[in-house]
């Protein structure tokens, strides 16, 4: 791993702990064991640090996604599979990153947002249109409606506004929203699969 690279690592994991706001370039290079000269070397100001940091977790999650959906058994262990995959990268990560991008660095997160969206915009189409040619999914499911609203709601139980910590935690909100929503999707072909699949893996879980 080049000097980048482990800085990039560093500062994603330190952004999504303690907040892109709350971590300084002196926290990054303390917590490398670099010096700030170095640190500055790669990266101008910490505004780029945090866009490149921000864009590259981003690719990892899509490329993960991608590989996910070609080689899934059935659109609904796929879902599950995603979103495992993105919670073991954003390290539980609830709104307060997300607030605190969104605040400080407005023109970052907008990207960001617009990219999450068309990529789990597509993603949550293509899952559901599989459903729907494998009777998995009922036909009269509107793909594009239904993906919309189910990215609306993802986003949605991360704000601890309305899902306080303390009550909820993310494992339970995720796995909690991801079988409502499929349990409004599923023919009673998919109910027997999404069944054995939430005992099989224990999602029953504790709030």
């Amino acid at each position: 791993m080049t000097t980048k690279e482990l800085i990039i690592s560093k500062a994603t994991e330190l952004f999504l702990t303690l907040g892109f706001k709350s971590v300084t370039m002196d926290d990054i290079a303390q917590q490398i064991g670099i010096s700030k000269k170095t640190l500055y070397i790669h990266f101008q100001n910490k505004t780029t640090l945090i866009e490149e940091a921000t864009f590259e977790l981003f690719a990892k999650i899509s490329s993960g996604i991608d590989q996910i959906c070609d080689h899934s058994v059935n659109p609904i262990e796929e879902l599950y599979d995603v979103k495992r995959f993105v919670m073991s990268h954003m390290k539980n990560e609830r709104m307060s990153p997300q607030f605190q991008l969104k605040k400080y660095y407005p023109e970052i997160h907008d990207l960001l947002w617009k990219n999450q969206f068309d990529k789990m915009y597509l993603c949550i189409q293509n899952s559901i249109r599989k459903g729907i040619d494998t009777g998995l999914f009922r036909q009269e499911i509107d793909p594009d409606f239904t993906a919309r609203l189910y990215f609306n709601g993802m986003m949605g139980i991360r704000d601890e506004r309305i899902f306080p910590p303390a009550s909820f935690t993310l494992p339970y909100l995720e796995n909690s929203f991801l079988e409502y929503h499929l349990r409004a999707l599923v023919t009673e072909k998919g109910m027997s699969i999404l069944q054995d699949f939430i005992s099989n893996n224990h999602l029953q879980n504790e709030k």
